[in-house]
């Protein structure tokens, strides 16, 4: 089964005139811009909604979204806000009031007791990664992350000039850094950073306490740990731990779009080391002035007025989970190790391709689903697509019955 599509959904002949070098000495284009590699998950979604405009059915398993609304309590805040007047430029860290919420959270949530003078609200968790690496990084200075990682992290890193180096990761263990090996590439690599993710994205995996502690003891005094932690709150089983219950001095990254649905918000927040907190102030200033006033209110309604909707929210994922699992293993997909958070599956499909990304492809155009295929997330995805369950029962039902038949389809045309 071949896609006659281009594998990014794209007009090739458009691609062909972006790669030309320009005709004018004034439209000469950056190394970064240059090099930038598509967000695949992207294309996937472009061609799955082309294909609706002709009038296609398809099952959007691809995008790493709640499906959800956003709590009505944490709306109508957010309209209250806006009717009395908090429209303007905030302290460039953040309003105060969110700032304490925010402290209070995390001492509530995993016993951590920090000042608000450390946390720093952000234009989303994309916006904390921002200034975490610009304060960070001189061009050159090396972050080691793990093969498979969510796609945009080695592209924050390259934004700034800086090297990702990709530690690979096995299925077998979750995909999760070995401490051993971790202890092995810094005797050697000189990194400034290493970058965890629980639960993580691609893989859904939840980071335990005690490999939390051996990674703690291996990094100590050698490079910043960052923490990703922007899942906490959907997880099913174990609850996770934040890394400042085992490092005071870790860099934590999070926000509000995934357990509390509020994506188009765009408001996140750092907890940082007292060293970065005025070099990412000021870089704040630079470049994005404040984060926005009223989704501030919001977010102080999101943390203490919606445990019960996050709360139903975090069931209806389990209870969508616990689907996918059970009809991928019935399609013979087993998944090596459970994935209890987020809202992803990353499984194997590679006895059916050597080329995920194409079988990506083929199997939107001919079944109809869209599934993000593994290479998106690093050199080490191959052979893997993530299925996000950020859909209803009745849609993973379906697309996975496509599924399902797609995929009896290739094994009779063998």
């Amino acid at each position: 089964m071949k896609n006659e599509k281009p594998a990014s959904g794209q007009d090739p002949d458009l691609n062909r005139k972006q790669d030309q070098p320009p005709d004018r000495a004034d439209r000469k284009v950056s190394r970064v811009g240059t090099e930038m590699p598509p967000f695949l998950v992207m294309d996937v979604l472009d061609r799955a909604n082309a294909l609706q405009r002709q009038g296609r059915s398809v099952i959007h398993l691809e995008v790493g979204e709640p499906d959800f609304d956003t709590p009505e309590v944490v709306r109508e805040a957010g309209i209250k806000a806006i009717r009395e007047g908090h429209t303007h430029y905030t302290h460039s860290l953040g309003h105060p009031e969110l700032r304490e919420t925010i402290a209070a959270w995390m001492d509530r949530r995993y016993g951590v007791e920090i000042s608000p003078e450390r946390v720093i609200v952000t234009l989303g968790s994309s916006g904390a990664m921002v200034l975490t690496y610009q304060a960070m990084l001189d061009p050159g200075d090396r972050v080691l992350m793990t093969d498979p990682c969510y796609a945009c992290y080695p592209n924050f890193v390259r934004s700034c000039h800086a090297e990702s180096v990709r530690l690979p990761v096995r299925e077998q263990e979750g995909f999760q850094y070995d401490p051993a090996e971790v202890a092995a590439e810094l005797a050697g690599l000189g990194a400034r950073a290493l970058l965890l993710n629980s639960p993580a994205n691609p893989t859904g995996i939840v980071t335990s306490a005690d490999r939390l502690c051996e990674l703690v003891a291996v990094t100590h005094g050698r490079v910043q740990i960052v923490s990703d932690e922007i899942y906490h709150g959907l997880t099913y089983g174990e609850s996770p731990h934040s890394i400042l219950e085992f490092d005071p001095d870790a860099l934590v990254i999070s926000g509000f779009s995934k357990l509390f649905a509020m994506t188009g918000w765009r408001l996140g927040f750092a907890i940082v080391p007292e060293y970065l907190l005025r070099p990412m102030q000021k870089l704040q200033q630079n470049l994005f002035v404040s984060p926005s006033d009223f989704p501030q209110f919001a977010a102080i309604a999101a943390l203490t007025k919606a445990d019960e909707d996050i709360e139903r929210m975090r069931r209806c994922y389990d209870e969508r989970r616990r689907l996918v699992l059970q009809k991928l293993a019935a399609m013979g997909l087993n998944v090596l190790v459970e994935p209890t958070g987020a809202f992803y599956v990353f499984f194997n499909v590679s006895r059916y391709t050597d080329d995920v990304l194409s079988f990506a492809f083929e199997i939107l155009e001919q079944a109809g689903v869209a599934l993000t295929p593994g290479v998106d997330f690093g050199p080490h995805g191959e052979g893997f697509l993530r299925l996000s369950y950020a859909n209803s029962l009745e849609n993973l039902e379906e697309g996975l019955d496509r599924l399902a038949r797609f995929l009896a389809d290739c094994e009779a045309d063998r």
